[in-house]
């Protein structure tokens, strides 16, 4: 790919009139791939204006409307998912088939919305006074926005505009500028599907345009996912400015094992849920919680599986693990394993200084595996988001539940173990949004929703969902009565 990255408003590809860019880098090979524009203060208004155009027309059309243009993106992303990954491995650098997983995880969302005609409906009570009837219905909020991460330029996405624009929103996606192409290219295949132009707009920009679509008047609501002291500030800004927001930051997700789990899967599952996607996921493990003396029989475990991992270019094969999304990302998750070593950490499997043949230029850092971290480093406080597992050893599950209530964050957690009442026990008293059991990555459904507790969300809803719904329409409560004279009653109304 080559050339620049435009935004798309209004139906059409448009560089507009921002002067800035930033450079999209091919993180296999640090080369820069592609420019992106960078919106100023009259792209921010011209993406709001062509929302607003198309937002009336939008949410008055029929609810069958716009199933049947969520059938056909639906149709269309799936006969497109090979190219919507090659684009996604070349910006982001996972590798082809973590790609290709992500577009399906966002088609579920989209599968979801398809259903929007039995999403919307009301409620109805007939008769709650003598001739008197009450309903409810949903309807659209108008304007909404979607500021997404670099991690996940397809999935998060989908997450947001297909089920807000069944909801009769116009819709204004605001992409990472590490990896923008693949929402442009999301945009152009939902036109294809007959979605109106203005409808759904991709504004390429940075913190300029997250701050000025959170400023706008005219916009609604919006939806974040990323860090979290961009989430604290999204929120605090939006809500200042009278939106609706919903802001999910960042995670650290504990996989606790028990001393009767199964060893080769809970190490299994380690691995692959800490160096998936090189551990830029909000849902990675990258704490393995070791209760009584399962770490002697675990670490070893997960060590000799971390010795046969490929990291290489996300469009090889062979390679499991591609690099990190930039170089300043790959040095500062790199500061990370130096400082979890400066504080005494037992370092296991060192992934720095690792480069596969040929492309020594890339932004590369290997698995990286501590033993032995205590709760006080910063390798177990902060979100490294990068491909470094540590393993923190407690006596007891009561032991484990504390110390995973005690963090910031509340996102996701897993329980490895046979024993159904101690798993019971731990997702009842836990402080977390999604827990799994036995199941490493507890992504929820797309029919259920998406969000994490304390420090990991900001707002009242999560996303997807009937949360989702809930969001991204207000709800109007009709009483009716036909006529008939009943007289002057200047009491309050009690509908007996």
């Amino acid at each position: 790919m080559t050339g620049s990255v435009p935004h798309w408003i209004d139906g059409a590809r448009t560089t507009g009139s921002a002067t800035r860019r930033a450079s999209v880098f091919q993180p296999a090979t640090g080369e820069v791939a592609r420019e992106v524009v960078l919106a100023d203060q009259s792209d921010v208004d011209g993406a709001v204006a062509s929302a607003v155009k198309a937002a009336q027309d939008w949410g008055e059309s029929s609810l069958s409307t716009r199933a049947k243009v969520m059938f056909e993106f639906r149709q269309l992303v799936k006969a497109n998912r090979a190219e919507l990954a090659e684009i996604i491995t070349a910006e982001h650098g996972k590798v082809l088939s973590d790609a290709a997983g992500e577009v399906q995880r966002g088609l579920e969302v989209v599968e979801f919305a398809c259903g929007i005609p039995h999403l919307l409906k009301g409620e109805h009570s007939e008769q709650v006074s003598r001739g008197v009837d009450a309903y409810s219905v949903r309807q659209p909020l108008g304007v909404v926005a979607g500021i997404t991460p670099f991690n996940f330029p397809a999935m998060v996405p989908m997450w947001m505009f297909p089920l807000a624009i069944a909801c009769g929103n116009a819709f204004i996606l605001k992409p990472s500028e590490r990896d923008p192409s693949t929402a442009v290219r999301l945009a152009e295949l939902f036109q294809e599907a007959g979605l109106p132009d203005g409808v759904l707009n991709v504004l390429q920009g940075d913190a300029f345009a997250v701050n000025a679509l959170l400023d706008h008047p005219d916009v609604a609501a919006a939806s974040f996912v990323g860090s979290t002291p961009i989430a604290q500030h999204v929120y605090a800004r939006g809500t200042a400015a009278g939106k609706r927001v919903q802001a999910l930051g960042g995670a650290k997700n504990h996989m606790v094992v028990l001393p009767d789990a199964d060893i080769d899967g809970a190490a299994d599952a380690a691995v692959s849920a800490g160096f998936g996607s090189a551990g830029e996921r909000c849902m990675a493990i990258s704490v393995v919680v070791a209760v009584g003396d399962v770490a002697d029989e675990l670490v070893p475990a997960i060590t000799s599986r971390m010795a046969s991992l490929v990291t290489g270019p996300g469009t090889d094969p062979a390679s499991q693990m591609g690099p990190l999304v930039t170089d300043v990302h790959r040095d500062r998750v790199q500061s990370y394993v130096d400082a979890g070593v400066a504080s005494g950490a037992t370092l296991v499997v060192d992934g720095r200084g690792y480069a596969p043949e040929g492309h020594e230029g890339g932004f590369w850092l290997a698995p990286t595996l501590f033993d032995n971290v205590d709760p006080s480093m910063s390798i177990y406080q902060d979100e490294i988001f990068g491909p470094v597992l540590c393993v923190v050893r407690v006596p007891t599950l009561d032991a484990a539940v504390r110390l995973v209530n005690a963090n910031q964050y509340g996102n996701g957690t897993a329980i490895f173990t046979g024993d159904g009442l101690a798993a019971r026990e731990y997702q009842r008293r836990v402080h977390v949004g999604m827990i799994g059991m036995n199941v490493p990555i507890p992504v929820p459904m797309a029919y259920y929703s998406f969000g994490g507790w304390k420090d990991s969300l900001f707002g009242d809803t999560h996303v997807h969902g009937a949360d989702g719904v809930r969001f991204y329409t207000r709800t109007k409560a009709i009483t009716q009565r036909w006529p008939r004279h009943h007289g002057v009653d200047l009491g309050f109304p009690t509908h007996t």
